[in-house]
C-alpha cells in the first residue's frame, strides 16, 4: 500500500560500517538489519556537512550548506529557508519532532519581522520547521542548554540535583557512590547511574510510541532523532559492558599518515580529541561502549517495530534509518568527526517502502552516490506532492526505491567550515579563510582547501585512504577535472528559490508581449517578432 506515514530514523554520530548489515564484524543490530532485509539499503550516503548541526541542516531543507547557510552548529538557519515540515504539511502530513535537531534559530531574523519564537508561524521557524513533540538535543553540561524536556522527565522521576542529565544519565559511580564523569573517557566501561528505561534511548523511544498513539488515524511524518552513539560515551547496564576489547577492529590508520601530511590533516591531527582517541587503551576502553549504544538503540528499533505492527501501522509507514555524520574512533590519527574521510562523511542509509512497487529492491543494495539532500524530495514525492526543483537540491529516493537503473548523481558533495575549530589558529588562518570541500565521484576524492593544496584520494586503489596524492605532479589532470566538477555544482546552486522554471518560462521574452519593444528596426521587425516561437526575434 502507498504509505499513509513516514519515520524518520536518525542516530547521532553513528559511523556506516558499525551495523551488522554493512559488515561490522561482531557489532549485533537484528532489527536494524531486519530494515535492511525489509528495504533498500543505499551502501554510499554521504551528509553534506561532517558535524551536526550543518548536516542536519542540510536533511531538513534538501539543499547544500552553501546554500542554506548554516555551516556549524552555532550558526543560525536563516529564517527565510523552508524545511520539511513547510513541505508536508499542506500535503496533509502532520510533522513532529522527538529528539534532537541541533537547530539554532535565527532569532535577529525573527525579530527583525516581528516573529514570535512561541507563538505561530515564529514557533515553527524556531524549531527548523517542526512541532515540538519532545526536544532532546543530548549535551546538556550545566550553565549550558538547560532545561529539556529529559531533564524535567528526569526530575519528576526523583532523579536528584541541579542537572540530572549530567549527574545521572552521563555520569557514573565508584564503589564508594563517588560521582564519576562521563565525559572522562577512563570512565566509559562503568554503567550509568540512570535506570535503563530511563536512559536517553529508552525515553525517546517511549515518546515516539506516545506520540504515534495519539496522532491517532491523521497522517505523520515524526522525526525520531536519537542523540546516541554521540558521546558521552557512557551506556546504561546492561549495555556498558556487552562488548569487549576483542570486538574493538584494528584502527584503520598507517604511519605514512603522519609522515608530511596536509596542513589541514596534521592540524586534525594535533586536536585534543585526536590525540585521545589514538591512544589504543583509549581505544579499547571507549569502543565496546560506542557498540553498546548502537545495540540499545537496536534493542529500541525492535520495540519500536513491534508496536508499529501492533497497532497496525507497521504497513502503512515509510520508514528511514540513517545518520547525520561518522566517528573517526581513531582512524587516521583523528577522533570526532569533520573531515572528509569516510569513517566521518559517509552514513547508513536504509529506505523501507510498503508500496507494492519497492518489492524489487527489498533486501537489495543501490551503489549509486546518494546524499543528506535527497530525503526531503522523497518525503514529498512519498506524499503525493510536487517537488519544487527551484528550491530543493537533492533528488527523491523513491525512483531507486521502486527499482529505477537511471540515477543522475555523479559525484557527492560535503563542506566543513573549521573557523570555530583550533584548526584554524593553528593554521594561521582568517575566519573568512576556513573552508573546506570535498567531491567524491565514487573512486576519486577531492578535498579543496581554502588557502592549501588539495588532498586527493583514489579510493579502488587506496581504499582505506592513506596516501594523499594530491601533491603528485602525475595527478594534475586529475585534480583539474575534479575542481572543474566542484565549479560545476557551485554554478547548479539553488539561488533563484522565490520563482520556478516553468514561470521562467511562461516570462521568457514577455516584454515585447506587453508591447515593450526593445531593439526593433521598424514596424515589420515587430510584425515578425510577434509571429515568431518565442524568445526568437
Amino acid at each position: 500500500m502507498t504509505a499513509r506515514n513516514i519515520l524518520f530514523i536518525m542516530c547521532d554520530q553513528l559511523r556506516w560500517d558499525y551495523l551488522g548489515c554493512t559488515g561490522h564484524p561482531s557489532i549485533r543490530t537484528p532489527n536494524i538489519d531486519a530494515l535492511a532485509a525489509r528495504g533498500l539499503r543505499f551502501d554510499r550516503a554521504y551528509v553534506q556537512s561532517p558535524i551536526c548541526g550543518p548536516s542536519r541542516m542540510s536533511f531538513y531543507t534538501g539543499r547544500y550548506v552553501r546554500s542554506h547557510g548554516s555551516t556549524w552548529n552555532m550558526v543560525p538557519l536563516k529564517v527565510g529557508e523552508r524545511t520539511m515540515g513547510e513541505y508536508l504539511r499542506p500535503l496533509g502530513l502532520r510533522t513532529a519532532l522527538c529528539g534532537k535537531t541541533h537547530m539554532t534559530a535565527d532569532l535577529e531574523g525573527m525579530q527583525r519581522l516581528g516573529l514570535s519564537k512561541t507563538e505561530g508561524i515564529g514557533a515553527l521557524l524556531s524549531e527548523c520547521g517542526f512541532e515540538v513533540w519532545d526536544r532532546l538535543d543530548g549535551v546538556h553540561p550545566t550553565g549550558g542548554k538547560m532545561p529539556s524536556h529529559y531533564n524535567r522527565y528526569l526530575a519528576d522521576e526523583g532523579y536528584e540535583g541541579e542537572n540530572p542529565w549530567q549527574d545521572w544519565a552521563a555520569a557514573a559511580e565508584d564503589a564508594d557512590g563517588t560521582l564519576l564523569s562521563g565525559w572522562l573517557m577512563k570512565n566509559a566501561r562503568h554503567p550509568a547511574r540512570v535506570r535503563l528505561e530511563d536512559s536517553e534511548t529508552n525515553y525517546t523511544t517511549r515518546r515516539a510510541m506516545e506520540f504515534i498513539d495519539k496522532a491517532g488515524d491523521t497522517p505523520w511524518c515524526l522525526h525520531l532523532s536519537y542523540i546516541k552513539p554521540h558521546w558521552p560515551y557512557i551506556a546504561p547496564a546492561p549495555y556498558h559492558d556487552m562488548y569487549s576489547a576483542e570486538d574493538v577492529p584494528d584502527a584503520i590508520r598507517d604511519r605514512a599518515e603522519r609522515v608530511d601530511p596536509h596542513p589541514l590533516l596534521a592540524a586534525y591531527q594535533a586536536h585534543r580529541t585526536s590525540k585521545c582517541m589514538s591512544r589504543d587503551d583509549v581505544r579499547r576502553t571507549v569502543i565496546p561502549v560506542y557498540m553498546g549504544l548502537i545495540t540499545q538503540i537496536d534493542d529500541q528499533i525492535g520495540e519500536l517495530m513491534r508496536h508499529l505492527e501492533a497497532t497496525g501501522r507497521l504497513d502503512e509507514t515509510l520508514i528511514v534509518f540513517t545518520s547525520d555524520h561518522g566517528d573517526y574512533l581513531g582512524d587516521h590519527w583523528l577522533g570526532e568527526k569533520e573531515l572528509f574521510h569516510e569513517q566521518s562523511v559517509r552514513v547508513p542509509l536504509i529506505v523501507v517502502d510498503p508500496d507494492a512497487r519497492a518489492d524489487a529492491t527489498r533486501g537489495r543494495v543501490n551503489a549509486d552516490l546518494v546524499e543528506a539532500i535527497d530525503l526531503v524530495p522523497t518525503f514529498i514525492e512519498a506524499a503525493g506532492g510536487e517537488v519544487p526543483d527551484h528550491i530543493l537540491e537533492g533528488r527523491s529516493l523513491l525512483p531507486l526505491v521502486h527499482g529505477a537503473t537511471e540515477w543522475p548523481r555523479d559525484a557527492a558533495i560535503s563542506e566543513y567550515d573549521f573557523a570555530f575549530r583550533e584548526a584554524r589558529t593553528l593554521l594561521g588562518r582568517d575566519i573568512s579563510d576556513c573552508r573546506a570541500v570535498m567531491v567524491f565521484d565514487g573512486r576519486y576524492k577531492l578535498v579543496h582547501v581554502t588557502g592549501h593544496r588539495p588532498m586527493l584520494f583514489d579510493l579502488q586503489a587506496d581504499p582505506q585512504e592513506f596516501v594523499d596524492i594530491g601533491n603528485d605532479p602525475a595527478s594534475r589532470g586529475l585534480r583539474d577535472r575534479l575542481e572543474k566538477r566542484l565549479f560545476r555544482w557551485m554554478e547548479q546552486l539553488r539561488t533563484r528559490t522565490t520563482m520556478t522554471d516553468a514561470r521562467v518560462d511562461q516570462l521568457t521574452e514577455i516584454e515585447k508581449d506587453e508591447g515593450i519593444w526593445i531593439g526593433f528596426w521598424d514596424e515589420q521587425d515587430v510584425e515578425r517578432a510577434m509571429k515568431s516561437p518565442k524568445g526568437r526575434s
